[in-house]
């Protein structure tokens, strides 16, 4: 159950970051979801692989070469994603970020409350 719901509240991040940030577009909530599952596996495999690759390039740039391997993995998901159009870096650049900022926000408003004996 958890499970979905991280899915659901990921693809309803990539919907608000499509009204948001100018340059991403979704065509509907079933895109938004099929784009939220791509962005999970494709962070999970090809963006760990590049962070630990490029992990001495991150601690000299404070972190902030994250950045632009999260725009990266984030066009890389627009281009095997019909419906879900990342259109220039910069564009992918401002997206990860606020992908970033309001799933966060999202599953801090959602999580659910740990059990209590």
């Amino acid at each position: 159950m958890r499970l979905l719901l991280n899915w659901v509240l990921s693809a309803l991040a990539v919907w608000i970051v499509s009204h948001v940030v100018p340059g991403i577009s979704v065509n509907g909530p079933v895109a938004a979801l099929i784009a939220a599952l791509a962005i999970g596996f494709i962070n999970a495999t090809v963006g760990l692989v590049l962070k630990v690759l490029t992990f001495p390039l991150t601690l000299l740039t404070l972190g902030l070469f994250w950045f632009v391997i999260n725009a990266a993995m984030l066009k890389l998901a627009s281009v095997l994603v019909p419906g879900f159009e990342v259109r220039g870096f910069f564009a992918a650049f401002v997206g990860a970020i606020v992908l970033s900022l309001v799933n966060s926000l999202l599953h801090w408003l959602f999580k659910p409350s740990p059990k209590r004996d």
